[in-house]
């Protein structure tokens, strides 16, 4: 039995995201890979093409245990 470190499987059942939602926020830091830092109800979202300070409409794309990752749908 495998019990390594879980950070990159699939959406836990208590995320309070879900692929597909979409949601108003602002990006309040940026990661190594220079991708937008949000946060839901404390849950990481990562939103590539965006930057510090931005706010704006994002679409959740895939949802992981400890983060999730979103795709840019509108810039407010």
């Amino acid at each position: 039995m495998n019990r390594g470190k879980r950070l990159f499987t699939e959406q836990d059942r208590d995320s309070p995201v879900s692929v597909g939602d979409i949601h108003n926020v602002a990006i309040d830091g940026i990661a190594r890979e220079g991708d937008g830092i949000a946060h839901v109800q404390g849950f990481v979202i990562f939103v590539p093409g965006t930057k510090v300070g931005d706010n704006v409409t994002i679409k959740i794309e895939r949802v992981l245990r400890r983060f999730a990752i979103a795709a840019l749908a509108e810039k407010n």
